[in-house]
This record gives C-alpha cells, structure tokens and sequence, in this order.
C-alpha cells in the first residue's frame, strides 16, 4: 500500500537484487514479509536477519542514523535493540539507503502478550531512564538528529491545530476534540521545559516495544532517534493500560508539567495521524483514536 508521495516500490524480486548485488552469500536465503510501518518495509531474511527499507528517499536520514548509532547505544542499553549487519547504498531500482538487522524475537506488547502491566511499566521506565542517561557522545541536533518532538511544543502549535480542525471534521461526532484542544493549549502555556537535551527514542509505542515470556525484552525502530528535550518520549504511555501508565509515572517520579506537555505530545501525534493516514492505514488510526480516548478518559479522572 502506498502511503506516501515518491514512495519507492519494494517486492521480493528488488530485495533479491539488492542482496545479489550486495550481499550475495544472503541472496538465497527464504524470505518473507515481516510487516510494514509507516515509514519501512521489512522482510524477514532466513532465520536470522531482517530486511529494512525505507519507503522514500528521504526516509534513509532515519536509517543512516540506526547504523550510525545503534551500535554505540547497544552496549549501553539494558534491553536488546537492532544491530544492523549490511549498510545497504543505493542501487538500480532503489534510490536509498537500507539495511540489514539481526533478527530479534519476540511478540508485540499487548493484552495477549504481557504478563504484568505493572512490572511492564517499570520495565520500560528503567530503559528510558537509561537511555536519557547515556552521554550524547559528541552527538547534537545539528547533527541529524533534530526530529520535531524532540523541541518546543510551541514551534509545532499551527500544523497541530491542523490537524485538530481535521479530526473535528472526521471524528469530532465521537471525540471530544475541544477538550483535546484545551489539553493542548494548556501545555503551549506553559513555561518551555528547561531541561537537558538527552538522547531519545522517539516512538516507543507498543509494536516497538518487543516482549518475552510476557516481561519486556527489546526496543526496536529507532527510526525517530533524536536529541532533545525529554517531555516528548513519554507521550506513548497513554497507548499502554493505566496499570503500566501509573507505574511509569512513579518509577521516573515525572512532575506535572512535564506529564502536561508529554500528554500534549500524544494529542499531536495521535491527531496528525489521524488527520494524515485516514485513508491509507485504518488500523493506525485506530491505533491513534485509541490514544486520544485513552488521554480523554485520564484526564477526565484527574
């Protein structure tokens, strides 16, 4: 499905190519789809390896920063993350930049999957802890690494109203897109946090979020791997249960106006995907809608 203008066409025969070209010993191997995003297609390569290629040109900035950075983080990450093996360049019939990752088991975090919402929660505190703990190692937003949820909540004010007057047209008949609104504006009031720039991830979701004998085991899709203010990463707590939201909260002792501006975060990531991939990926809107229902139902509770 395309989602995107200029998107590059990927079947089995291209990546076979590429590989033949690139990686010849690999060429061979069985090979199967393992699911697209947003922003990647990815195919399983044997039993070990996965394919990840970016539907546009543009989207290889994300994949140069995975393997440019990836292996440092590795080492200093209490979780397994990908650990690409190829850097693929650019070749006839496909104008960017991919790559080939170890292959990492486990299961989506979700219902059927997770033991313990609670101790998932910690879990995932403990690693974010982490990783805005790690030195930046020379890195800067200059450098590559600037993705917009990483700045203020105020440089991104117009597009997000945008895209709220779009949900008020699509859903606004069952989402409460004024109160969604207030919750946004309530944050671009705020003062601007004044924290440490830190490394983020930038996306971690629950189909980014890999589980193991129902504990969490791996982060993957650092595809949104910035540097930057660290209200923004927590924004994907309200795609989990209460249990692992509230358990997040207190594990990383979060004050309020930090949970007001990550709450903001979810709002504008939850309605610009609304707004953006309406008729192309329904199960992604879900997932948005959910989230913002999600956002509704807490602060209706606080």
């Amino acid at each position: 499905m395309t989602l995107h203008e200029n998107e590059i066409p990927v079947d089995e025969r291209l990546i076979r190519a590429l590989l033949a070209a690139q990686r010849p010993e690999w060429a061979g191997l069985p090979l199967s789809a393992a699911g697209a995003g947003t922003d990647n297609t990815m195919y399983r390569l044997g039993e070990d390896l996965l394919v990840r290629l970016p539907r546009t040109v543009d989207g290889g900035r994300s994949v140069r920063k995975e393997q440019e950075w990836l292996p440092r983080l590795a080492p200093l990450l209490p979780c397994e993350i990908p650990d690409p093996v190829h850097r693929g360049t650019p070749a006839a019939g496909f104008p960017a930049v991919w790559s080939v990752h170890r292959w990492i088991d486990g299961d989506e975090a979700g219902p059927k999957t997770v033991r313990d919402w609670t101790a998932f929660g910690n879990a995932l505190a403990g690693i974010v802890d982490r990783l805005h703990r790690v030195d930046l190692m020379g890195a800067t937003r200059e450098g590559g690494l600037d993705w917009y949820r990483g700045g203020p909540l105020g440089a991104c004010d117009r597009w997000v109203g945008r895209c709220l007057d779009d949900c008020r047209e699509l859903v606004g008949g069952e989402l409460d897109v004024g109160t969604l609104e207030r919750l946004w504006r309530d944050a671009v009031a705020l003062p601007e946090s004044v924290g440490p720039q830190v490394w983020l991830h930038g996306d971690l979701k629950p189909t980014n979020l890999l589980v193991r004998d129902g504990a969490l085991h791996a982060v993957i899709d650092f595809g949104a791997l910035s540097i930057g203010l660290p209200d923004a990463e927590h924004a994907t707590v309200w795609d989990l249960p209460p249990d692992a939201r509230s358990a997040y909260w207190n594990a990383l002792d979060l004050d309020e106006p930090t949970w007001t501006r990550a709450r903001a975060w979810a709002i504008a990531v939850g309605a610009s995907g609304i707004s953006y991939y309406r008729h192309t990926i329904p199960a992604f809107v879900a997932e948005c809608r959910a989230r913002l229902d999600a956002i509704l139902t807490d602060a209706a509770a606080r």
